[in-house]
């Protein structure tokens, strides 16, 4: 068990209470059906309880980070150059990063329309299958070997550093791998949002964290029996959405007997996804500024703040 006591923990009461000016977001429960990830459940209350605060969490640490790199230019003589000032969002796999990615997205950009507001995940620097193969660890997939730190770490570097677009290799959940010769890309953001599991890990035989790109960071927690449950059921919709879709991965799994589906499934959270989580996700949790620990239904019922 991590030692928290360098966070403050607020429940879900409490934490509302943190509103700033202007907090109302006005998002509708349509935009949210729309961003949600599958088997991710959220609602305009969250927004309200939860991610307004946060809004105005970031707003205190973007303003003052914008003021920091002002000074830093003036000390060293130099014009003031705008640096992105970047966010990442860590937990497990279907805890629901990429929900709230996504509504942290909407929610600056409209806090911020004179801002350009990016968001990515670090999937599309998974190794393609074909490698993963070659290297003997498919059975790896999301562990911190499986993806290509170096590009990643280059990545995050000229998006700091470079003005202009940057570009980043495309993945598909559908096929489950890279997409050959696609590439998404960023184009000199005022704000990125980068959603990953591994966004708060320590590249192998390197001094650098992921997290020292990161002026703001969230972890997604839940307690495993809970993600797992939320894993298998995401799993199941998967196989319901493929089985007319003979381009998905999972197309294949729905040929198989039910049973042997879930087992296959099983084995996979058993052997892969909880030892992946234990090992290398969860321990990062303490590199997180904000820690959102999620209940069975998937209500953020406390909130852990950083102290330092």
């Amino acid at each position: 068990m991590q030692d928290l006591s360098n966070y403050y923990q607020f429940s879900r009461a409490e934490w509302q209470n943190f509103h700033g000016e202007n907090h109302n977001q006005a998002i509708t429960d349509a935009e949210l059906r729309k961003i949600k990830s599958l088997d991710d459940e959220i609602s305009t209350d969250d927004v309200k309880v939860i991610y307004g605060p946060i809004r105005h969490l970031l707003h205190v640490y973007l303003k003052n980070y914008r003021k920091l790199v002002k000074l830093k230019n003036e000390f060293m003589g130099k014009k003031n150059q705008k640096v992105p000032f970047i966010i990442g969002v860590s937990g497990s796999v279907a805890v629901g990063k990429s929900t709230t990615a996504r509504l942290l997205k909407i929610m600056l950009e409209r806090a911020y329309p004179q801002y350009v507001v990016g968001q990515m995940t670090t999937d599309g620097f998974l190794y393609p299958s074909e490698v993963l193969k070659e290297k003997g660890i498919m059975d790896k997939k999301g562990f911190p070997e499986s993806y290509d730190m170096e590009k990643l770490l280059k990545f995050l570097t000229d998006v700091k550093t470079e003005s202009g677009v940057v570009r980043y290799p495309l993945y598909s959940h559908n096929i489950y791998d890279i997409i050959p010769d696609k590439y998404e890309e960023v184009d000199n953001p005022d704000i990125l949002i980068v959603e990953g599991i591994n966004v708060l890990q320590l590249q192998k035989d390197s001094n650098i964290y992921m997290s020292d790109f990161f002026d703001f960071s969230i972890y997604i927690d839940a307690e495993v029996e809970d993600i797992e449950k939320w894993f298998l059921d995401r799993f199941d919709k998967l196989l319901e959405m493929a089985k007319d879709d003979e381009n998905s991965y999972y197309h294949q799994f729905t040929q198989w007997s039910i049973d042997d589906a879930n087992k296959m499934a099983r084995d996979v959270w058993d052997e892969i996804n909880y030892p992946n989580l234990k090992d290398y996700i969860e321990p990062t949790r303490t590199r997180a500024n904000l820690i959102l620990h999620k209940s069975t239904e998937h209500q953020i019922d406390k909130v852990l703040l950083r102290k330092y």
